[in-house]
């Protein structure tokens, strides 16, 4: 198992990093919504009621998703100790609905503590996120003399990492790019390290893989 080492910068611009994430996830649904409500309250669009209602909808339940997603992936702002693969197969469904890949989840482990479900999230959203043309992944965790291991498998014509991604699930701290593609990637890394474990990534063309193994 990796020894814990330290961040590249303060705890403080973690947090920044995150809160910024997040908001950037938060601001086009909300968008979308206010859009709705402009539309719904101007006179001279009432033939677009219909679709204005549509597209409120639509965003409110993605901006559902995204929160329940967050408030597991990012945090610990839950009474749950404990989370089933069914509840975590949901949160992943609900945040990629929509999307050109496929995922197969094959978890049979009933139950995951905050740590590994936190871990478990992110690794399987930015194993769907390796598909962004299309393709199938498959998540799947199970229980070894090793301890738990997490992975997921996006195989597709243009499977990929971005750099961003590729920096992040190294544990680096990114020097050159998109600090909103990097972050998740890096929180994933960081989770699985301070939970005792670590993260493995293999990457080739139209295969990624990302494998987490946590102790326990």
């Amino acid at each position: 198992m990796t020894e814990p080492a330290d961040l590249p910068f303060a705890p403080t611009e973690l947090a920044t990093f995150v809160a910024g994430k997040l908001c950037h996830d938060f601001i086009t649904p909300a968008g979308a919504i206010l859009q709705g409500l402009d539309l719904i309250n101007d006179p001279t669009a009432q033939d677009m009621r219909d679709d204005a209602l549509n597209l409120i909808g639509q965003s409110a339940n993605k901006l559902v998703a995204i929160v329940q997603f967050a408030r597991v992936a990012f945090g610990a702002a839950t009474s749950s100790e404990s989370f089933s693969g069914d509840a975590l197969r949901g949160l992943v469904e609900d945040m990629v609905k929509g999307g050109r890949a496929t995922m197969d989840w094959a978890v049979t482990e009933p139950a995951f503590d905050k740590p590994a479900a936190r871990t478990l999230l992110n690794l399987a959203y930015l194993t769907m996120g390796a598909l962004p043309s299309g393709g199938h992944a498959v998540i799947t965790a199970e229980r070894s003399s090793e301890g738990l291991t997490l992975k997921g498998v996006a195989e597709g014509a243009r499977a990929r990492l971005k750099p961003e991604a590729a920096v992040g699930l190294k544990g680096e701290r990114l020097e050159d790019g998109l600090v909103g593609q990097w972050i998740q990637p890096y929180w994933l890394w960081l989770n699985a390290r301070d939970a005792g474990g670590r993260l493995d990534v293999a990457a080739e063309e139209g295969r990624v893989v990302l494998t987490a193994v946590l102790p326990g």
